[in-house]
């Protein structure tokens, strides 16, 4: 049944595309300045500084996955606008705060309560993924996750320069200044008009076992976990890696974040193509396409020879890669009860932060025992499981 307040969805769309673009910004925006930022508070000694620097970073993905599933049933039974507001303005004031603390501890504190309050990029993907209609989900989340994508690729290049010009602690304060700039427009111009109370949710709201597509389900967060798992896992070697490859130690951070940014730009530029290409031909399809060629990408990326065939590899395979969160979205909202679809979303964005959690440990733990091309080839095998998983299962699904 279509739902009234999808009228209004192209202009929560546009709204959403913009407010996750510009809490993704603000919060990747003082990445490259974070380490710099921990010994101002104090903290000496090279280890000591890299070791707190990973802490504070790592805790806001901890708490964010943890709290995920619980803000996603809250919007089941609140509505989705709410969440988003809320996030937006708990987000503005505790990067605001970020700015004035005075010791490690305190920015720690920070980071895992920033965790806790935000989500708006994920939020929106669930407002999105209930409003929009199913023949143009997939479509409106690839929008989505353009501006998330975006964001990510020009927050840590404006946290390059923008600490020089105004200090650390001002930056904390513009970017706390931008995400509130969100919560207004948020607030202001998202329409939802939520069915009356709970009953309606309730009558669609079934138990996990008896979800009619449960192995679906499950593959498609699995799916999300492997695909932020492959585009992490190269994080802790990319460096040291491109410092094999270029022959100009000067040229070597500079080449390195070009390796980084290609993946995401890549996915920027395919992101709605392949989701309006997916609301065609079927989401789970292009999952499985997607997977398989990132995982082939990835073995040339283990022997490449310069560092512009890694940048050039990393392109193609954000490209191949840049619908898969549309998709997964996509498909958990067609094959989930009405009154559940924030519920498993939630799930489904704690898998991916699980993602982004384990595969810096796995690529360092690889790279650091085995060898850093062994860190392209073991998440090549991944990534092709992957795909055999999801066409099996896309075989089973399929009406004969």
């Amino acid at each position: 049944m279509t739902q009234i307040y999808n009228r209004f969805w192209l202009r929560n769309l546009i709204v959403c595309f913009i407010g996750s673009f510009s809490t993704v910004f603000a919060m990747t925006l003082m990445l490259p300045f974070l380490p710099l930022y921990v010994e101002e508070l104090g903290v000496r000694g090279h280890a000591a500084v890299v070791q707190w620097s990973g802490v504070a970073f790592s805790a806001t993905f901890i708490t964010a996955g943890l709290i995920a599933p619980v803000w996603g049933r809250l919007g089941d039974k609140f509505g989705r606008k709410s969440m988003l507001v809320r996030a937006s303005l708990g987000m503005a004031m505790t990067v605001s705060l970020m700015g004035v603390v005075t010791n490690i501890w305190q920015l720690v504190g920070l980071r895992l309560l920033v965790g806790l309050a935000g989500g708006y990029s994920s939020g929106a993907t669930i407002l999105i993924a209930v409003q929009a209609p199913r023949e143009r989900a997939a479509w409106a989340l690839g929008i989505v996750s353009s501006g998330v994508m975006a964001g990510n690729l020009a927050g840590p290049l404006a946290g390059g320069w923008l600490p020089g010009l105004i200090g650390i602690r001002s930056t904390f304060l513009c970017a706390g200044a931008l995400i509130f700039l969100a919560f207004i427009m948020t607030l202001s111009f998202i329409r939802e008009e939520v069915p009356k109370p709970v009953d309606t949710a309730a009558k669609t709201r079934v138990s996990w076992s008896e979800l009619p597509a449960r192995s679906v389900i499950i593959c498609m967060l699995c799916t999300g976990l492997l695909l932020m798992l492959a585009n992490m896992s190269i994080e802790p070697i990319i460096t040291v890696y491109v410092r094999t490859l270029v022959s100009d130690a000067s040229q070597v951070t500079k080449v390195a974040g070009y390796v980084m940014a290609a993946a995401a730009l890549g996915s920027i530029i395919s992101a709605s193509w392949l989701g309006k290409l997916a609301d065609r031909k079927g989401h789970m399809f292009i999952i499985t396409l997607a997977l398989a060629a990132a995982g082939l990408l990835l073995i040339p990326q283990a022997f490449v020879s310069s560092g512009w065939q890694l940048i050039a590899l990393r392109f193609l395979m954000g490209l191949a890669l840049g619908g898969l969160l549309p998709c997964i979205a996509a498909v958990i909202r067609h094959r989930v009860p009405e009154g559940m679809v924030g519920s498993i979303l939630g799930y489904s964005v704690a898998a991916q932060f699980a993602g982004q959690f384990i595969g810096p440990l796995l690529g360092g733990v690889v790279g650091g025992h085995i060898g850093m091309r062994a860190v392209f080839l073991a998440t090549s095998c991944i990534l092709l499981l992957g795909a055999a998983w999801n066409l099996k299962i896309h075989r089973q699904s399929v009406p004969h």
